[in-house]
């Protein structure tokens, strides 16, 4: 047994790299900075101790990306969620887990081939050593009467070409259920959804406006000129992020809902919170959208 785990311990030392360079890459910080938890799977975790390395690994690796984005101040918490099937001794895990942890540790038992976790409440899923098993045994490879009968074997190795094919499709159909629960549990949308989407927004200009008002005919602008910019709101205690906040999501949370679903609304407005409290100055110094129009209705003739 101490064999198998030292082999595997390197195995997963040596994914370390890769781990540090895809999240340094290819991870979001904004993604989850409205929620400040990073939460973490480790799905066919076993007793331990490898998993607990495994952990570590990620951790370390959102935590240099940090540093290297200058956001030492903004580091998560952590949560990690860890996952076997429901006769898993889950008390050997959790009676060794490491006094020096810094994250939250849970268990959840149960196959990760079905869902495991609510929609889109994942960042970060790590399995090693754990889905080259199966959901179950196919069952033609221990049918008397089926072609994939792998009679006086015990596994699909040097059998007949039926069996391996067995074989192949229940790992076929297991991986699309394996895939198809963490699509949903990973909080991400897809670049063909966000292509879909566009904001039913314009911002016309004066000019625009008269030519409207010039062909449709029916009125008359009496005056139109330029309101003076905003350079300071009054809003009380409130934090301007805050304010804006609301008031985007009362405007856009219909729109916005229809095309992504709920799931992702209040970490959107969260994150557009924060990062218009960070522009704030520079979006207030920029140029006047706001005019002044005076229309009257032209009498008929």
């Amino acid at each position: 047994m101490n064999t198998i785990l030292g082999f595997q311990r390197e195995v997963i030392n040596t994914a370390k790299r890769l781990i540090t360079e895809a999240v340094g890459e290819m991870l979001d910080v904004d993604s989850f900075v409205s929620s400040h938890t990073f939460r973490i799977a480790d799905l066919g975790c076993s007793v331990g101790p490898n998993t607990f390395l495994a952990v570590q690994n990620i951790i370390e690796a959102v935590q240099f990306k940090h540093q290297c984005q200058g956001l030492h101040y903004q580091l998560p918490e952590f949560q990690v969620l860890f996952n076997d099937h429901t006769l898993n001794d889950f008390n050997t895990l959790f009676s060794s887990l490491p006094p020096d942890r810094i994250y939250y540790a849970a268990g959840v038992p149960g196959s990760f081939y079905s869902r495991l976790f609510p929609n889109a409440s994942l960042h970060f899923v790590h399995s090693s050593y754990a889905i080259h098993w199966l959901s179950k045994v196919p069952k033609s490879v221990v049918d008397k009467s089926s072609p994939a009968w792998n009679k006086g074997r015990i596994h699909y190795s040097n059998s007949e070409v039926e069996v391996v094919k067995a074989y192949e499709a229940q790992y076929a159909e297991d991986m699309e259920c394996f895939l198809n629960a963490r699509a949903q549990e990973v909080g991400i949308i897809g670049e063909e959804k966000v292509d879909s989407f566009n904001l039913p927004m314009y911002f016309m200009s004066p000019k625009e406006l008269e030519t409207a008002v010039d062909r449709n005919g029916y009125f008359s602008i009496e005056r139109m000129e330029d309101l003076p910019p905003i350079t300071e709101l009054r809003i009380g205690t409130h934090p301007i992020g805050q304010i804006v906040k609301v008031n985007l999501r009362a405007v856009l949370g219909g729109v916005i809902k229809a095309h992504f679903g709920d799931v992702i609304l209040d970490e959107l407005f969260d994150s557009f919170g924060i990062k218009f409290e960070e522009g704030f100055q520079m979006i207030m110094s920029g140029g006047n959208l706001n005019f002044f129009a005076l229309l009257r209705r032209k009498a008929m003739d």
